[in-house]
């Protein structure tokens, strides 16, 4: 990974990044004003990204976890996952869940005002493509440690379903947005292509009217194309809010895979944050 480029670098990509969500004084008038852009990719290490989320003033960030429980798992880790299913639980070794679970909440957790997560579970047998169950059946789990001992614990008894569908779990972080009144960031961690694409599609345009940032980790096999075009289309969105990384691909050649994925997932944090406020779509929830 390239080493760090300096507070000066990262104040110019700031002011980029302002300059890219500018609005007209009008605004407030016309929000059809606002043409939408893709976010590109553009930091080197994880502390340029880390410093960048800081500079843009996230002071206030919750973190939601959807765990993906379809069928589909049990076949995705054919050459990524030595042919075992991606949720297959060993004393030994960390599945690809599991993984991400403690990459990507080790890396979020310090952003995370009071450490609660909420964490899901989305297309087992039982919910299919219509609904969400909470991993914890008490309530939010206490930081991601507790999301991992959690997802452990619930995942042998759980039976695998489907279909594929992103929308249930988007839009129950949409209902804990407008419900907390806060930036939340939504890691959807799923094994392949959406099933539902239509209204898949309509949840996250829906959820760009909401300081929401998602975040999709293929992991497994793929392909990924359908997650790729989320990615960087959708211009009816008010902004970009979908950032799409694919796991193993991203651990690839790299000396630290653990820092390569958690940089991927947070790449385009700052952008979005910075469009959020642009939009001013959390003083719309007061």
């Amino acid at each position: 990974m390239a080493g760090g480029t300096g507070v000066n670098t990262v104040k110019r990509r700031v002011a980029l990044l302002e300059s890219m969500c500018s609005m007209s004084d009008d605004y407030a008038e016309d929000d059809q004003k606002v043409k939408f852009e893709m976010i590109p990719d553009k930091f080197h290490s994880l502390k340029d990204v880390s410093d960048a989320i800081k500079n843009v003033g996230v002071k206030e960030c919750s973190l939601i976890f959807g765990i993906d429980y379809t069928m589909s798992n049990q076949m995705q880790g054919k050459k990524t996952y030595d042919g075992l299913s991606l949720h297959d639980i060993q004393p030994s070794r960390s599945n690809p869940y599991q993984e991400v679970i403690c990459i990507l909440g080790e890396t979020l957790e310090p952003f995370d005002d009071d450490g609660i997560i909420p964490a899901y579970g989305f297309g087992d047998r039982t919910v299919k493509d219509k609904s969400v169950f909470p991993i914890k059946k008490n309530g939010d789990c206490d930081g991601f440690m507790e999301v991992l001992k959690q997802y452990t614990d619930v995942t042998p008894t759980i039976k695998l379903g489907g279909p594929t569908n992103f929308a249930p779990i988007i839009r129950q972080a949409v209902d804990i947005v407008k419900e907390k009144r806060q930036y939340h960031i939504l890691v959807i961690v799923a094994d392949g292509q959406v099933t539902n694409e239509e209204e898949t599609i309509k949840a996250i345009v829906e959820a760009s009217e909401f300081p929401l940032s998602i975040v999709v980790i293929g992991v497994g096999d793929g392909p990924w194309d359908m997650m790729k075009d989320f990615d960087d289309n959708l211009p009816e969105r008010k902004f970009d809010n979908f950032q799409f990384v694919g796991f193993h691909q991203a651990k690839q050649g790299v000396r630290n895979p653990d820092v390569a994925v958690a940089l991927a997932a947070l790449m385009e944090i700052p952008d979005q944050y910075m469009c959020i406020k642009k939009l001013r779509l959390m003083e719309k929830l007061l």
